[in-house]
């Protein structure tokens, strides 16, 4: 593995690292003669996106191959302000990629090439020099874990380390069926509970990474338990229980709330804005939520940042191209239509 040219190495408001991918977007079906937009993709480095565009220092410290994929990849991410000093590109292995269909309204389709690309490759000694850096947040997502045992390796000892050294450690359960099974990610995610800080997952990733039945706000039924808690309560219980400090549940167009240790407990509303595409909506929740740690907001505040993010990623096309910088913040609450004269 070689390093990538990027800015000096000093400690990084934001670490993370996973695969990032030759993504290939087209307006409706695969077919001879479909136009695509080509583009890069990964959840890791959306996130790094979303923050850099605020002003935040994010490292990405991946693996790409030494492939002209790989270097659009590292032009791209370099280009929008992320810290790839760390990353590295591997001799052999390729760069990764993917093609989403838009299937009908705003379903889409996504397929994975990934199976022995470089990202797949990682391992803990190519986090390494990364990790001693330092920084003051480490961002994982389970889509890395399920890469395959190196990088779920890293994963792993990335996540003692950086708790070891007083950092947050977030944690995207970011569940995809198309890498790995429930079952699967279970049992590769829970052991990583007592190091993670804040745990972000949609409602309905709750019983992936808990083993708690049931189905999102009840029982597999669909109504409360005897103790009158619903499915999702009982498993940010179990979260909770288990070390993490703080669970985030994303509930995609009803909102998002928060509940921590101390009993502190917060919900928001979505922001009602036209949907265009909804794939990299969750990254920049994320990625909002971060910032909004990274500037000490409250939980509410945090909260509204991230669903500003989200919002901003479903009413624009692609999974971060349409991400504000932080002067841009407050436009949606413009009127519909306005023209920002």
């Amino acid at each position: 593995m070689s390093a990538a040219p990027g800015r000096a190495s000093v400690p990084a408001d934001v670490l993370t690292f996973g695969e990032t991918m030759l993504a290939a977007q087209l307006p409706g079906t695969l077919a001879v003669g479909a136009q695509a937009r080509t583009t890069v993709a990964g959840a890791e480095s959306n996130v790094a996106i979303g923050l850099a565009r605020l002003g935040h220092h994010a490292v990405w410290a991946g693996l790409v191959g030494d492939d002209e994929p790989g270097r659009l990849v590292l032009r791209t991410l370099r280009g929008e302000g992320v810290d790839i000093t760390r990353a590295g590109t591997h001799a052999t292995a390729p760069t990764g990629a993917m093609l989403r269909e838009r299937r009908v309204a705003d379903l889409a389709r996504v397929h994975y090439w990934r199976s022995h690309s470089a990202a797949s490759l990682l391992t803990p000694a190519d986090l390494a020099p990364a990790l001693g850096d330092g920084a003051r947040i480490l961002h994982l997502t389970g889509i890395t874990c399920a890469l395959g045992p190196g990088p779920l390796e890293a994963v792993r000892e990335a996540a003692a380390h950086a708790q070891a050294q007083g950092w947050t450690v977030t944690l995207d359960v970011n569940h995809r069926q198309r890498l790995w099974t429930a079952e699967e990610a279970g049992r590769a995610l829970r052991p990583l509970l007592p190091h993670i800080t804040v745990l972000i997952a949609s409602d309905d990733e709750l019983p992936v990474v808990t083993g708690v039945p049931g189905v999102p706000g009840g029982t597999s039924d669909g109504e409360c338990g005897e103790t009158g808690e619903s499915g999702e309560e009982r498993a940010v219980d179990a979260l909770l229980d288990a070390g993490v400090r703080e669970v985030v549940v994303k509930r995609g167009g009803e909102g998002a709330a928060v509940r921590d240790r101390q009993g502190t407990r917060h919900s928001l509303p979505a922001l009602r804005v036209p949907v265009r595409d909804t794939v990299g909506a969750g990254d920049a929740f994320c990625a909002g939520y971060l910032s909004g740690l990274l500037d000490g907001l409250p939980p509410a505040g945090r909260l509204a940042r991230a669903n500003t993010l989200g919002a901003f990623a479903v009413a624009s096309d692609g999974d971060w191209e349409g991400l504000p910088r932080r002067d841009e913040l407050g436009l949606l609450d413009a009127a519909p239509g306005s023209a920002i004269r």
